[in-house]
């Protein structure tokens, strides 16, 4: 009796959230912890996202702190942003949504930090959509770990996107299928103070604003020097 009222209140918190308003404090706190969870991540010497990852990725998304709780089946939501490489560095972030069933988490209250990895052009596009399913609209695959990575490469085939979880210090690849990936646009707009598109901020046609820039100099600091580290 006690676990299924803990997992009806678990459940009501998730939809709360997901319905919630955010302020621009909010938003600017989810950027700041998405840049402490790369650089967790980045840090690790051998449990990290390997180097011909890096060299060939074209977008990368975190998602902080993504809370799941289950009745009969699981549910998991989560709010994140996402940076582009384009031909003058990393965009300007966009704010999106993760949601889903569930992919292999404890039952109960947990909170796991998300990372995507569009791995070429076809990933790029996939973000620059209102909303795709991975899995069904988007072929995913779980990422591989290790600094080298060099007995990985099967994702090379037909991957657009690889999927990383941290939680409780560890990280690992983890099995997306079914998850949905929605563009924030109300957020977005809330940060910038004006509409864009994804399309017009991913491409790096939109300023990176003085709140976010820490988090994409970290981004190029990860991604383009191993995308020129031969």
């Amino acid at each position: 009796m006690n676990k299924t009222i803990a997992s009806v209140c678990l459940c009501f918190i998730l939809t709360c959230t997901a319905f919630a308003a955010s302020t621009r404090d909010d938003l600017q706190a989810r950027i700041d912890e998405a840049k402490l969870v790369l650089d967790h991540i980045m840090a690790a010497k051998d449990s990290t996202i390997p180097m011909n990852i890096l060299q060939q990725a074209t977008c990368l998304g975190v998602v902080p702190g993504m809370l799941k709780g289950a009745i009969l089946v699981g549910a998991q939501y989560g709010q994140g942003v996402v940076t582009c490489r384009t031909g003058h560095g990393w965009s300007a972030p966009v704010f999106i949504r993760m949601a889903g069933g569930s992919f292999g988490f404890q039952i109960g209250g947990q909170s796991t930090d998300l990372v995507l990895v569009a791995v070429n052009d076809r990933g790029f596009q996939d973000l620059l959509k209102s909303k795709f399913k991975i899995g069904g609209d988007a072929s995913a695959a779980a990422g591989p770990v290790g600094r080298a990575g060099q007995a990985a490469t099967d994702w090379k085939l037909n991957a657009e996107l690889l999927s990383y979880s941290r939680a409780k210090g560890l990280f690992a690849g983890v099995d997306l299928d079914g998850t949905s990936v929605t563009q924030n646009s109300e957020d977005t707009e809330l940060y910038y103070g004006q509409p864009h598109t994804f399309q017009d901020i991913l491409k790096g046609n939109v300023d990176v604003p003085p709140g976010a820039v820490a988090f994409v100099r970290d981004v190029a600091q990860y991604f383009v020097k191993a995308k020129y580290h031969q």
